[in-house]
């Protein structure tokens, strides 16, 4: 018998019990008025000494401006009447726009194809030397109000000095511009300006190998049929390059002269400070070998790798090289090359000059530098894995103080110079609070303290607290407990899990990290519980890599932890677990239901990965290897091969449209479970894709919910 040790961390409740209401389904999943209201659209204006927000004044939305002063600074307050009022005749707003700041006095903004810019101080309006003639959608600007860029119908355009062009080919299977990979590897977009706005490195994908698949158009009669290329794990992926376009000039587009395997990954694209060289991460398709190679930004020619990362697992950045103001010749790496994610400051020349942060625990974010280069800012979980604070860190001994201090999951938007922080926090007491730091941890001003949007609500106990699993790591856990509480009583319990990568559950924050949806189902009686086992995020990568080649077992194992505490507590109900999960939690419950029968009497598994050779090829392969390497895992982790196994009530969800874990996985499932005469029940949302979103959601969860109180 395993032993299971226990630590309760914190004990929370969060309101009185005198009040008596209850929140609605309604309530749970598209209550955001019940959540502790924040800032709107926050950020620093340049020279870090004044900072905006998008705030409501007489029940319309303003820009609201606010000056960073020893004593109280300025407040100018921008209307829509006041920026229609400075635009040209029979140039009209409709609606307040987002603000992007060329300096501290003046924002751009664009309407009717042309760009403005908007005096605060003045309250006038000027037109810059840019126009968005060529339909960019998803508009970025570039931060001296110079001009724009982004996306369109066929590749991306850029509008500079009066001068715009479209880069595109309608081409099938060409795509430019956009993201690449599946967004795996820290890929958000296919965009990347240099320093001066001058050039353009960007993504060119060729997807024609790429098998096809099918997503159906129902509203069409007959039904019609869209193909989108989905490349799975062992078969043909597709082939990225990466182009620099000189925006100043008529020229053709260079190619970066990277070699090698065309499958291969070209990640984290990064630019010099001086413009001469480009940095591209670039990753095996085996995903265990890593070069970081330096290209000449005008002929596209390889100059030298400044470094290479192997792992027996894998190797995966994230992020882009981060080159120093003060010091342009250098720039900082994130690594996990020591067991944990930390940051390394390399030369041009690929010379590691030394590790700047170490430790068993994670960087998270890169804030900056300060102004002398002497000290350098970090938000880590240093102090706790639930939490996240910043720490100020000396570059020169390595030494660390923790600025924020308070207890809690800290958000931190930093000035230029770091100088000053926005910190804008919560924890499982404190619904919500913004506060104004210095650079060495000093309040100046509280902005914003959030009250409690529970408070006419009977709102039920949640506590925090940790086990130690098998393998003798601490799993994290959280737990609500039903509205009036009796340890004398026996309540039935909902698991709700990812247990996946990239996404950590549990945390310091209000509700715990959790949505209205576990109030709601405490309310209605249940326990609700939840724990981060093996594979989850943000614990380093020995944890995090645990699931290598046999995902499903080790999150098992340290969920079945979680369920032998739940069962020596009281008020458990042993004879009536619940389990749901969605993506890789749909996986998971699935994974339990199927090969742990008996354990949960009743589930619902949403958009669940039932075979991993049907599963996209960056995902997989990390942490799968490829089905020809790793048949037994395959083969293992394949839930069809368990189905006549299943025992309780499934519900399984997916949505029709599904582009990240195809409909065909539930499918073959579902077939399975036919021809081994096994009996499931099954629901499909035709329109949606991989999550269930906007009013539908409503009935989503309500379908959740009254399965449980039908069966559990």
């Amino acid at each position: 018998m395993r032993k299971i040790g226990v630590l309760l961390l914190v004990a929370v409740s969060f309101l009185s019990f005198s009040q008596d209401k209850l929140l609605t389904i309604n309530d749970a999943i598209t209550g955001y008025h019940l959540y502790p209201k924040g800032l709107r659209d926050v950020q620093w204006l340049p020279g870090g000494q004044w900072f905006s927000q998008v705030a409501t004044l007489d029940g319309k939305q303003v820009i609201e401006v606010q000056e960073i002063a020893v004593t109280k600074g300025r407040n100018i307050i921008v209307t829509l009447d006041d920026i229609n009022a400075a635009l040209p005749e029979g140039k009209t707003l409709s609606r307040l726009p987002r603000a992007n700041w060329i300096s501290d006095k003046e924002f751009q903004f664009i309407t009717d194809k042309q760009g403005y810019a908007y005096d605060i101080e003045e309250k006038g309006s000027r037109a810059l030397s840019y126009t968005n003639d060529a339909g960019i959608g998803r508009v970025q600007y570039f931060d001296d109000g110079s001009g724009i860029y982004g996306e369109t119908t066929n590749g991306f355009a850029y509008s500079r000095d009066n001068e715009g062009k479209e880069i595109g080919s309608n081409t099938d299977g060409i795509v430019i511009g956009k993201t690449v990979h599946r967004s795996e590897f820290g890929i958000t977009n296919g965009l990347f300006p240099s320093p001066s706005h001058e050039l353009m490195a960007y993504y060119e994908m060729d997807e024609r190998m790429v098998t096809q698949y099918p997503l159906y158009v129902l509203a069409d009669t007959p039904a019609t049929v869209q193909m989108i290329r989905y490349p799975t794990a062992g078969a043909k992926s597709h082939h990225v390059q990466v182009k620099i376009k000189n925006m100043a000039t008529a020229d053709a587009p260079i190619t970066i002269q990277t070699t090698g395997d065309k499958e291969q990954y070209l990640t984290n694209v990064s630019w010099s400070a001086d413009e001469k060289y480009v940095l591209i991460a670039i990753v095996n398709r085996a995903q265990n070998h890593m070069w970081l190679n330096k290209y000449d930004a005008k002929t596209g020619a390889f100059i030298k790798t400044l470094f290479e990362e192997q792992n027996k697992k894998y190797v995966e950045p994230e992020h882009p090289a981060v080159f120093l103001k003060n010091d342009p010749n250098k720039f900082i790496w994130w690594s996990e090359r020591d067991g944990y994610n930390h940051l390394y400051l390399y030369d041009l020349e690929g010379n590691m000059l030394k590790q700047l942060t170490k430790g068993q625990w994670i960087v998270t974010e890169y804030h900056g530098m300060s102004a002398e280069g002497d000290k350098f800012y970090i938000t880590a979980t240093k102090d706790s894995p639930l939490e996240r604070h910043l720490y100020c860190v000396n570059v020169k001994n390595g030494k660390m103080k923790n600025l924020t201090q308070t207890s809690g999951y800290h958000g931190l938007k930093a000035n230029k110079d770091c100088s000053l922080f926005i910190d804008d926090y919560s924890n499982t007491g404190t619904p919500r609070a913004i506060r104004l730091i210095d650079g060495d941890g000093n309040l100046k001003e509280v902005i914003h303290q959030a009250e409690n949007p529970l408070a006419e609500y009977k709102i039920v106990q949640m506590e925090l607290g940790k086990l130690k699993g098998n393998s003798g790591d601490d799993l994290y856990y959280r737990v609500f407990k039903p509205i009036d509480f009796d340890a004398n009583k026996k309540y039935p319990v909902v698991v709700y899990l990812y247990n996946g990568p990239h996404l950590q559950l549990i945390t310091n924050r209000w509700l715990g990290g959790a949505n209205l949806w576990y109030q709601y189902m405490a309310q209605q009686g249940y326990v609700v519980f939840s724990i981060d086992g093996r594979g989850s995020a943000d614990r380093g990568f020995a944890f995090e890599s645990a699931i290598h080649r046999n995902c499903g077992e080790k999150e098992m194992e340290d969920q079945l932890t979680g369920v032998e505490w739940l069962k020596k507590q009281s008020w458990v109900d042993a004879d009536r677990l619940g389990i749901h999960g969605w993506s890789y939690g749909g996986f998971m419950t699935t994974s339990v239901m199927s090969r742990h029968p008996g354990v949960f009497k009743v589930g619902v598994a949403g958009g669940p990965v039932i075979d991993w050779t049907l599963y996209e090829v960056m995902y997989t392969e990390r942490y799968m290897d490829t089905p020809q390497e790793n048949p037994e895992g395959y083969e293992r982790t394949n839930l069809k091969n368990h189905v006549q196994n299943l025992d309780g009530k499934l519900l399984m969800i997916h949505g029709g449209q599904d582009n990240v874990v195809l409909w065909q996985h539930s499918l073959q499932f579902l077939e399975k479970a036919i021809d081994e005469g096994v009996q499931l029940d099954y629901f499909v949302y035709p329109n949606h894709e991989h999550n269930v979103r906007g009013k539908d959601r409503i009935h989503l969860y309500q379908k959740v919910s009254e399965y449980f109180f039908d069966h559990l």
